[in-house]
């Protein structure tokens, strides 16, 4: 449990926070024959997960979250690039 800390809403009310971390990681591989020679193909298996995979996943995320009212949604950005990582934060109101 972290320490109470204010927030402002109509008036102003200490409330106490709890939190609970789950990862879902993403390992991304591509293998190649014994003859690849280095990076000949951009590595556009990488740009194929970040332009096309990656954004369609975190839709449907965000998509079902939405679907239960009483929990609030949103990205949450700690300092990692968004290439590494996306955080989605969950917060729910007593």
């Amino acid at each position: 449990m972290r320490p109470p800390f204010t927030t402002k809403h109509d008036w102003e009310v200490t409330v106490f926070q709890e939190e609970k971390t789950f990862n879902l990681r993403f390992t991304l591989e591509a293998l190649f024959p014994d003859d690849y020679d280095g990076d000949q193909d951009g590595q556009m298996w990488v740009k194929e997960w970040e332009q096309r995979f990656k954004p369609e996943i975190v839709k449907i995320v965000f998509d079902y979250l939405r679907q239960h009212p009483a929990w609030k949604v949103h990205v949450r950005n700690r300092g990692a690039s968004p290439q590494d990582e996306i955080e989605i934060a969950m917060v729910k109101e007593f």
